[in-house]
């Protein structure tokens, strides 16, 4: 049986979803979503995506997939094709007894996960903030939304957002 991969991704409403390898909005309401998603969960991010978080998360298996064959930082599985990410992802969540293996960016892991993904656990940002980093277009019928939850602008949240389940249609 092969892990399903499933996609976390915070998207304002430009598709932008980060600028200068910064993320642009502080919503600790989507912090807590992303940790409840990736918890105990091996997770497929870029170099880059790394290194703006800068340590390995806790509570899961950090996969770093990077064309630098020079790279290495403590802690995590250091890969250099999607084919190896995905196969150390299905390895390590076999281990875990993770039900799926998270993708959590960014722009260019984005796209080489969506063909594969069973579900998007999309967070809309309502803001349209200047970025160099966009979410790629995907097929959007290839999916249906399971869920929808709008939240207002809050104390801890700097813009009003929606958690969009989608999962991929059979």
């Amino acid at each position: 049986m092969t892990i399903p991969l499933i996609l976390v991704v915070a998207v304002a409403e430009n598709g932008v979803i980060g600028r200068d390898n910064q993320l642009l909005w502080r919503i600790k309401t989507d912090l807590g979503r992303f940790r409840r998603l990736t918890m105990g969960k091996p997770m497929i991010m870029g170099r880059k995506t790394f290194q703006s978080i800068g340590k390995p998360l806790p509570g899961r298996e950090t996969i770093v997939l990077t064309r630098d064959a020079g790279f290495v930082a403590e802690g995590v599985h250091v890969v250099h094709t999607w084919e190896e990410a995905v196969a150390k992802g299905g390895e390590l969540a076999a281990r875990m007894g993770a039900d799926a293996v998270a993708v959590a960016g960014g722009a260019e892991i984005y796209a080489l996960a969506l063909p594969q993904v069973q579900s998007i656990f999309l967070t809309r940002v309502q803001a349209t903030p200047e970025g160099d980093a966009l979410f790629p277009d995907f097929d959007r019928s290839q999916f249906r939304e399971t869920r929808r939850e709008d939240h207002p602008k809050g104390p801890d949240d700097e813009h009003p957002f929606t958690f969009i389940d989608l999962e991929r249609r059979r």
